[in-house]
């Protein structure tokens, strides 16, 4: 291992892939839509800043990796692998590590997907979202409700129990008895990880403009209430534990990841508007640090080339011990076992 100290806790780092195809009608989220991606530049970038942000926080071992976006199944799986290899580079990656990947059904061909695991990603999370075709529509999504399908049947093939799914609910217009017959088709469709989140109607997204000019329905309170307990009934009867607010899983299949986050461990944001919360232990620190990275990747790249990391904010988070405090009293974790 280079320039770590034995004895220092593991991270989880989270490189970001910010770009996209297209925009959804509901994401706010730091993407962006280009016609076309140095690829090359981004994954130098990539590579440089998690080796120096490894090196700041002087990480012993690595749990996790969880590669996020935007939509990173349109990186190339030569850009996973080079990630992959900085990490192992300057920390200890075990052979066992969770290494997820987001993908899209309209990026998941089984050779790409194929291509993934070969860059050592283990698990994926696939954002499925709805198996409504008007949903889908709605929602501004690339894929049709039989893509999905067929992204999470070649997923599950080369991912056997490490493939999980996204579903949105509280969407304009729909029904309870609309969310439950999609619970008992992803139930049909779905591996041992399910991960759903209520829709929010984020300000200045297309989805949200419609809902404030009337053009489609504010899903009331209650029902979105009722939505959750639903899905959570319907879960649990199948056999899956409600493991974190959001997600739930069956045989084992809890996402070390997603609980890094409720246990309050360490993690490394690496990319375009990433978020970490870590200690830089390699410059003295004591405390952890909330860190944001700049989000215009274009900045951002000038920043990693420049000074081996492109940080737009960083602040002390918390006092140190309190996050795991509040681990240990049991409020962040549902259910980890």
């Amino acid at each position: 291992m280079k320039g770590v100290r034995q004895g220092c806790p593991s991270h989880a780092p989270c490189p970001q892939w910010p770009y996209c195809r297209k925009r959804c009608s509901y994401c706010n989220f730091n993407t962006y839509v280009v016609r076309a991606v140095d690829e090359a530049a981004v994954r130098a970038c990539l590579v440089r800043e998690a080796q120096t942000l490894l090196r700041l926080s002087q990480v012993h071992s690595v749990t996790s990796v969880f590669f996020g976006g935007g939509t990173p199944s349109l990186a190339s799986p030569g850009t996973v692998a080079a990630v992959l290899e900085a990490v192992a580079g300057a920390a200890h990656l075990p052979a066992a590590a969770e290494v997820t990947l987001e993908a899209n059904p309209s990026s998941a061909s089984t050779s790409r997907l194929a291509g993934f695991r070969a860059a050592g990603v283990n698990r994926l999370s696939i954002g499925v979202q709805s198996l409504d075709d008007a949903e889908l529509r709605m929602l501004g999504r690339e894929h049709t409700a039989a893509e999905a399908r067929q992204a999470v049947e070649a997923a599950r093939g080369l991912f056997p129990g490490r493939t999980s799914i996204d579903l949105l609910f509280g969407l304009p217009g729909q029904s309870r008895d609309a969310w439950a017959q999609q619970l008992e088709a992803a139930l049909r469709l779905c591996d041992d990880h399910i991960s759903l989140y209520q829709l929010t109607l984020e300000r200045g997204t297309a989805l949200a403009a419609q809902v404030r000019g009337g053009a489609l329905p504010a899903p009331p309170q209650d029902l979105l209430a009722d939505m959750y307990e639903t899905a959570r009934n319907v879960l649990v009867a199948a056999g899956f534990r409600h493991y974190e607010v959001s997600n739930f899983a069956r045989r084992g299949a809890l996402s070390t990841h997603n609980l890094s986050y409720w246990r309050a461990d360490e993690y490394i944001g690496v990319g375009p508007g990433a978020h970490g919360r870590f200690i830089l232990r390699g410059e003295g620190g004591c405390s952890r640090e909330a860190r944001v990275q700049t989000l215009e990747p274009v900045t951002w790249m000038r920043e990693v080339q420049s000074q081996g990391h492109g940080t737009r904010s960083r602040d002390v988070f918390g006092e140190p011990g309190e996050a795991r405090a509040l681990q240990q009293e049991g409020w962040l974790v549902l259910d980890s076992g």
